[in-house]
């Protein structure tokens, strides 16, 4: 049996890959536990995961609007990376898996002699590009160099399809998306909304947008609300079902379109149903237009501007729940997504690495320790 310790943070879809990895680890007998924002405790606590919080790091939390130096100072927080290398003093374990936004956790662990594996949930090209943009600007102003950090852990897991990953680099470890899933068979047509559970500015607008889009289209409708969004001050159609909040994998298999602000997360878990997707990127300092553009590029997603007008909206809706090679695309995609069988790929990789350093731990022992 080995032990393994995820470091997160409240991002929302960075949590369902980790986790998903999380549970096939426990299933093969393993000691698995996770560091985490303080809000994080009942959802590990549903997921029925050892967490703690983490003792003196910044707090956070996603559903509430955050301005960008908020979500940067938590990517640069070397108090979380402390945080960790105290727990791991205390209590070690055989592998520290590290969130790919944690650049201060992973300068301290790296300062400390702690080995970790940095853990994608995203495609490794858009982190590549961003690292030169503005984020990476961002974070090399606090002293951080998120590249050679992502590039400093034993491993770099990337769960996602490399056929989608554009500019990811060779040493990367594709395992597949963390889903799972079955080509979709909806009784009728119907319209899946899921917008992103972090309180961006705009997500308010933007839902007002697509709920005038549906108004009366001839199709199920059916929202995803998430922690972030008020729906009094929404203008919401009578037709449309309200959530706030539904499991992915079983309300997919009666869906027939996906619209989403393009999180990685959801994205992957509707080819995994063979699903079409009409992409609104929400936030243009994410990852949100990458995942469109990829996406629309592959056939499977039309990619608009939150901006766009409801009917132009409503015209895309209309294309993608008719038959089309938008259809096809995306049932490609999940077939590809499905063989790969990510979670397992992913748990076992981890395995390899925790069993390694076992390995070297009991050869450096003193003999009489080994026979104690």
């Amino acid at each position: 049996m080995s032990r393994i310790l995820f470091l997160t943070w409240d991002g929302g879809g960075n949590l369902p890959p980790a986790v998903g990895v999380a549970h096939v680890l426990r299933r093969h007998g393993h000691d698995v536990a996770f560091l985490g924002h303080r809000r994080q405790a009942d959802y590990f606590a549903r997921e029925g995961l050892r967490f703690s919080a983490y003792p003196t790091a910044h707090d956070f939390d996603v559903a509430h609007p955050n301005a960008p130096w908020g979500v940067l100072k938590v990517f640069t927080d070397r108090a979380l990376g402390r945080d960790a290398v105290a727990r791991a003093g205390a209590d070690p374990w055989d592998l520290v898996v590290v969130d790919c936004y944690l650049f201060g956790a992973m300068a301290a662990l790296r300062e400390a002699g702690i080995a970790y594996v940095t853990f994608e949930h995203t495609f490794d090209g858009y982190l590549r590009s961003a690292a030169h943009g503005p984020l990476g600007m961002m974070v090399r102003l606090r002293g951080l160099s998120p590249l050679a950090l992502i590039d400093a852990g034993r491993s770099v897991i990337t769960p996602t399809l490399p056929s989608l990953d554009a500019g990811h680099a060779a040493h990367v470890r594709h395992t597949g998306p963390v889903v799972s899933g079955s080509p979709a068979t909806p009784a009728e047509p119907t319209v899946l909304i899921s917008l992103s559970t972090v309180g961006f500015s705009a997500l308010t607008r933007t839902w007002q947008r697509v709920l005038d889009a549906v108004a009366d289209l001839p199709a199920r409708v059916i929202m995803t609300t998430g922690p972030s969004l008020d729906t009094a001050a929404l203008r919401v159609p009578d037709a449309v079902e309200v959530h706030p909040w539904l499991a992915h994998s079983e309300v997919m298999p009666e869906v027939s379109v996906v619209l989403t602000h393009g999180g990685h997360a959801t994205a992957m878990v509707a080819l995994a149903h063979d699903l079409p997707m009409l992409v609104l990127p929400v936030d243009a300092k994410t990852d949100q237009p990458t995942i469109g553009a990829t996406l629309s590029r592959s056939g499977a997603a039309i990619t608009l501007s939150r901006r766009s007008p409801a009917s132009r909206i409503r015209a895309a809706l209309e294309t993608l729940l008719a038959d089309g090679p938008h259809r096809d695309a995306a049932a490609r995609l999940g077939a590809d997504i499905r063989a790969m069988r990510g979670a397992e790929t992913a748990a076992a990789h981890l395995e390899s690495l925790a069993t390694e350093t076992a390995q070297s731990r009991q050869a450096t022992q003193p003999p009489q320790s080994r026979t104690r």
